[in-house]
């Protein structure tokens, strides 16, 4: 008996729970200081802005746009957690206003009407790394989870009230794993 995947293959190399995404596009001719204020524009965004850690879509680990060959060249690289229809459709129900300012600078773009328009035009772009490597596992909702564990137990640890509950022998290893740097 033979099945059939209805998923199609998708490129992109798959560590743990993270895929990464490689973009390579021909900046249109002309505008290349366009597309800079573009990115600019999304740099200074909420959720974009260095230090802003609320990424619209959520599942993104981290992303980059780099213009190479004299600005005749476009990158956009990112690691992101789930499978790659998951993203895409994720990446589609946000305002895209920001990424169609950028996108719109590029060869082969005709607008982002719908999913099948946002996939249609990543394939064409797309290329899967020839390695990728992760130093560290788990997704962004575990690490965003994490951080605010760490907070709050930093919190517990500066409360000079808590010497005692901390005294448990129970807590001894969380204790010498908060004192390693």
């Amino acid at each position: 008996m033979t099945t059939t995947n209805d998923v199609p293959a998708r490129p992109g190399v798959q560590v743990g729970s993270a895929s990464e995404f490689t973009l390579f596009f021909t900046v249109l001719p002309g505008h290349a200081q366009a597309l800079r204020d573009a990115l600019r524009d999304l740099q200074n965004s909420p959720g974009y802005r260095p230090g802003d850690y609320e990424v619209p879509i959520a599942s993104i680990h981290e992303a980059r746009f780099v213009l190479f060959d004299d600005d005749t060249r476009l990158l956009f690289a990112t690691s992101f957690d789930g499978p790659w229809d998951a993203y895409m459709e994720d990446f589609a129900a946000k305002p895209l206003q920001l990424f169609a300012a950028i996108f719109e600078h590029v060869e082969g773009f005709h607008g982002l009407p719908d999913v099948a328009a946002v996939k249609s035009f990543i394939l064409g772009a797309q290329v899967s790394a020839a390695a990728y490597a992760r130093n560290y596992p788990g997704t962004v909702k575990e690490h965003r989870r994490a951080l605010r564990l760490a907070a709050a137990f930093q919190q517990v640890l500066d409360d000079p009230r808590a010497e005692e509950a901390l005294s448990h022998p129970a807590l001894k290893p969380l204790l010498d794993e908060a004192s390693v740097a």
